[in-house]
């Protein structure tokens, strides 16, 4: 589609928001297009600024778990943002059956998982627990 090419040739990185690196990207332009176009609601590049907050602030709230999420719906957010399967996990938790059974509920992540996650992830066990 030539309008497609022609935006992604105009402004090279804009596109879905996956990963840290896309990020980064997507906000620095939108931090550019807040400069561009102010408080000017008709500014030709006021609706380009509109879809890339919104794709900004989708990811960053797929990044930032809830405070109050459970331990298992962490996890399965950290799988997803690291494109895990549950056999990745073996080393951290143990069989695939027991992380299957972590993230359907039926059991809960003990003191030793804990800490292997949070090591491997770089954040608190508490999230875990």
């Amino acid at each position: 589609m030539p309008a497609w090419e022609g935006l992604r040739k105009s402004v090279p990185h804009f596109g879905p928001v996956r990963n840290e690196r896309n990020y980064e990207r997507m906000k620095a332009l939108m931090e550019y297009l807040l400069q561009e176009v102010g408080e000017d609601e008709d500014h030709k590049l006021a609706d380009l600024l509109d879809v890339v907050s919104t794709l900004v602030e989708e990811y960053e709230d797929r990044r930032s778990p809830l405070e109050d999420a459970k331990p298992r719906d962490v996890l399965k957010f950290i799988m997803e943002e690291h494109g895990l399967k549950q056999v990745d996990l073996k080393k951290e938790i143990g069989s695939q059956g027991v992380v299957s059974e972590i993230l359907a509920g039926d059991r809960e992540i003990n003191a030793r998982q804990a800490k292997a996650l949070a090591k491997r992830f770089g954040v608190s066990p508490a999230v875990f627990i």
